[in-house]
């Protein structure tokens, strides 16, 4: 079992929830931090001082405040730390649940475990906990489908961004300019027929509607 864990959440009751499930896993040290930049300067200050944290448990989404941050995210902060510590075990807990954003950790920034924070949220931590001791890889049932080689299809943000006004109902005209808006790039109109028209047959859709159903089955949107 782990010896010296890290939990990175801003929300106090789940910081005390992680810290009562580690300690009746027998976890000698633990450690909190409620942003990015506190985690991974704990986790680089551990090193130096050669007693390094052997687990980090950290969300994916944390609330701005007063302070200057380089890290805004989980994602930020697990990117950051695969150039420096890429075999530090990273357990993910958040309420995202989209398979497509479990895979690409999963993928590009091996995770080692990704638990969905709901009813079972804290029972499946620890599973995830022991099972990543272990050297094995733990994800969520709800998002287990991130597995599956069925899902196995590249789509970036862009089209995350796409699919989730079509979606809401927008049409193409609209969604150029929402994007154009928000300086959402490409943004033209026939970029984003282009587009559609790629992921209606990557996803093997009939139509818009028949796509964004497919997208919501398997978790991207």
């Amino acid at each position: 079992m782990f010896k010296k864990v890290l939990i990175n959440d801003d929300h106090d009751a789940i910081l005390a929830n992680i810290t009562e499930t580690l300690a009746e896993l027998k976890v000698d040290a633990i450690e909190k931090s409620q942003h990015c930049d506190e985690a991974f300067l704990k986790i680089k200050r551990a090193s130096f001082d050669g007693v390094d944290f052997d687990l980090l448990i950290t969300d994916l989404s944390f609330k701005p405040d007063h302070r200057t941050i380089n890290l805004e995210s989980g994602e930020d902060l697990i990117e950051k730390l695969r150039g420096d510590f890429p075999k530090l075990p990273i357990i993910v807990y958040s309420m995202k649940d989209q398979i497509q954003k479990v895979r690409f950790l999963i993928k590009k920034h091996n995770i080692n475990g990704y638990v969905c924070k709901d009813r079972k949220g804290s029972l499946e931590l620890v599973d995830a906990i022991v099972a990543t001791s272990k050297g094995q890889l733990y994800v969520s049932p709800q998002v287990n489908k991130a597995l599956s080689p069925k899902t196995q299809l590249e789509i970036d943000d862009f089209d995350i961004a796409l699919l989730n006004r079509l979606a809401k109902g927008l049409s193409q005209e609209e969604i150029s300019c929402d994007f154009k808006t928000n300086g959402i790039s490409p943004n033209s109109l026939s970029t984003i027929e282009k587009r559609l028209n790629k992921l209606r047959s990557q996803f093997k859709a009939n139509n818009v509607i028949h796509l964004v159903a497919i997208t919501k089955d398997l978790g991207v949107i």
